[in-house]
């Protein structure tokens, strides 16, 4: 079943995906080359802790760390450790946050100092398409609409688009129906209603789409080791377009087609 939630309900999951933005924006101030994934993983884990907000997914299905750090060719699911970051890589970080029975979930990827323009325009078309699928998750659209913002952004760049992981529903539960896929499945999915609340994440490569999860039982790099970008904010679905809960003063994704309708 999709939940759609009250006001007082949004509230909270603002709350909660709020402290997630306050640990991205101290990822982001301490990220530079040298720096090792667990330190930034620390970093974040005070913020939450600070802020009387449990990290989400420590110990979630037997996950070790309070945040996913993911670099180059690492998608999804890093697991934070010695792993110092160099100068010209991409890093991308997921932060989950329990906040008064409510969750927050956004990703965010850096470089790492001066990057190549070829893993430049992989973050940008990335940020694009999750700004233009929040763009689609207005009432009366479809999860279709969702995916296909996503792929028509990035499948003509001749970016993979990866399929084995996809976006989801959030609120009392961190993951929850609907499934929110980044490319089209063919089928028009759940019809979108003010007040659903979901996770949007496009998960985009520089080569294959087809990833594959190693011995750890959790990180998923790209089959042909190119690297990844991952972008996430929670919405809520609205009249005219998805509400960001967990956006940032000072660390801006996800906002594109929004600040491009201001000029």
């Amino acid at each position: 079943m999709i939940s759609l939630r009250s006001e007082r309900e949004i509230g909270l999951l603002r709350e909660a995906n709020q402290i997630v933005a306050r640990a991205h924006e101290a990822v982001a101030a301490v990220l530079k080359p040298g720096v090792t994934t667990a330190e930034l993983d620390a970093v974040a884990e005070q913020v939450i802790l600070d802020a009387g907000a449990r990290p989400a997914f420590k110990g979630y299905n037997g996950f070790p760390a309070s945040t996913c750090i993911s670099v180059e060719e690492v998608v999804v699911h890093g697991i934070p450790g010695a792993r110092k970051i160099n100068a010209g890589e991409v890093v991308s970080v997921d932060i989950g946050v329990c906040h008064k029975g409510y969750y927050g979930d956004a990703a965010v990827t850096h470089a790492c100092g001066a990057i190549d323009a070829e893993r430049q325009h992989l973050l940008d078309m990335t940020d694009l398409a999750l700004s233009r699928a929040i763009r689609a998750a207005k009432a009366g659209n479809f999860i279709r609409d969702i995916a296909l913002a996503v792929e028509e952004t990035c499948r003509p760049e001749g970016l993979g688009i990866v399929e084995d992981f996809v976006g989801h529903g959030i609120g009392d539960e961190m993951h929850l129906e609907p499934q929110v896929p980044n490319f089209d499945t063919g089928r028009k999915g759940p019809k979108l209603r003010a007040g659903m609340v979901l996770a949007i994440e496009p998960m985009i490569t520089m080569g294959t789409h087809r990833v594959k999860v190693l011995r750890d039982g959790w990180t998923a790099v790209t089959a042909d080791g190119t690297p990844a970008a991952h972008f996430e904010h929670s919405i809520v679905v609205r009249e005219d377009g998805g509400e960001i809960l967990s956006g940032s003063d000072s660390l801006v994704w996800g906002r594109r087609t929004e600040i491009e309708a201001m000029h």
